[in-house]
């Protein structure tokens, strides 16, 4: 397929949006009562692409915050983007992180507004275009097969009233809503408790793992981490430091849970390295942490060539963010179902800036639309506000 990356960008527009979480979202390290984001437009010739840079608030999951991502985009990376002309999606790579380490929230925005771009201006999904690069990525042919759907799992925060039985609560609509797989938040003190609230919801068989968002220290926690293998969790997600490698691979060799990258895989370096050392081989892959859609399908892709499984994650994002994901996670190598949930379980129904729709079997589909599709122009102005905009 002859697809045309090369473009002049001759407009870009940054927009703050601000959209009310219909309940609180509470993980270990701190509570978000709304999803505030940063939308990027990137213009050439009258088409634009649409990206979402999609931190917290506060630093409690990266070191990057709304405010953080703001300031590095508005000085650093879109003046050197608008009025130059992009000969392709790797170049676009390299002009962002060409000076710039880190960030990769403020970057991701700007990366997968390209992509989004890119389609656009050839009239293809963005599902086409990512099979393309995995293709030239040399992508094993196992994992290049895809579906139309995902399945969706619901992630369960700690209720603000720290109580088991709004928990319980919550995991009984969830379940009836028909999502496959239960994810609880956890911390030290709500934990092994937790765990078995949840179980005796849904049983011993369905899907469960908790996700203690670097939470606990391999000497302190060791004991209370071997407990959870009673709960038959799939696995347990980035339960210590949120850049270590290391402690989660001798703590895998320590119980008999799985263990599961999130925070620490920031980079297709970083996935090299926990194949060196022969570490856990189920990773969550988030466009926003690894800072774009390029250098999550080269995890993708490096994940093929060893046999890792992944799986999509989310902070979560608005719809425009969460378009990425959901097109890369119709590919076979996510084995599990997805922290992209509809909108209605975020926000509530008509309220997202792009809607995504669970059927009752807890799929959700992806449309074929050219590049991530039309967005809600209502919501778009009525959550957002313009805070850079630039053109030659």
């Amino acid at each position: 397929m002859n697809i045309n990356e090369k473009f002049i960008i001759d407009g870009i527009k940054m927009v703050e949006v601000d959209i009310p979480y219909a309940i609180p979202f509470q993980i270990s390290g701190g509570v978000s009562y709304s999803r505030k984001s940063l939308i990027i437009e990137l213009w050439s010739d009258g088409v634009v692409g649409y990206g979402e840079s999609a931190p917290f608030e506060a630093p409690y999951y990266s070191s990057e915050t709304i405010s953080s991502a703001k300031a590095v985009l508005k000085e650093w990376i879109l003046p050197r983007i608008v009025g130059w002309e992009i000969s392709s999606i790797e170049d676009l790579n390299q002009i962002i992180n060409d000076g710039i380490r880190g960030n990769n929230f403020a970057k991701a925005g700007v990366e997968t507004a390209y992509w989004d771009l890119v389609a656009k201006k050839n009239g293809i999904s963005l599902k086409t275009l990512i099979y393309h690069k995995l293709e030239g990525l040399g992508t094993t042919e196992e994992y290049l097969e895809n579906n139309t759907y995902i399945y969706s799992g619901a992630s369960v925060g700690i209720p603000e009233d720290n109580s088991y039985d709004t928990l319980e609560k919550w995991i009984k609509g969830y379940m009836e809503e028909g999502y496959k797989r239960i994810k609880i938040k956890i911390r030290p003190g709500w934990d092994l408790k937790a765990l078995e609230t949840t179980r005796n919801v849904i049983g011993d068989d369905f899907i469960l793992w908790p996700d203690a968002n670097a939470a606990y220290n391999l000497k302190e926690h060791k004991d209370v981490l071997k407990e959870m293998d009673k709960y038959n969790c799939t696995f347990i997600e980035q339960p210590l430091h949120h850049d270590d490698i290391l402690d989660h691979h001798n703590l895998d060799k320590m119980i008999k849970t799985p263990i599961c990258f999130d925070e620490s895989l920031k980079s297709e370096r970083v996935a090299e390295q926990i194949i060196e050392i022969d570490g856990p081989r189920i990773w969550n892959i988030k466009i926003q942490r690894v800072g774009g859609l390029y250098e999550a399908a080269k995890i993708y892709s490096l994940a093929s060539k060893h046999g890792v499984e992944v799986w999509g994650g989310t902070m979560p994002e608005s719809g425009i963010g969460g378009a990425s994901i959901l097109a890369l996670s119709t590919f076979a190598g996510f084995k599990y179902p997805a922290c992209i949930e509809p909108s209605s379980r975020w926000y509530g129904i008509g309220k997202d800036l792009k809607e995504m729709i669970m059927d009752s079997d807890g799929k959700i589909y992806l449309k074929e639309e050219v590049g991530i599709g039309e967005i809600n122009k209502d919501n778009y102005e009525k959550y957002g506000k313009i805070v850079y905009e630039k053109y030659i």
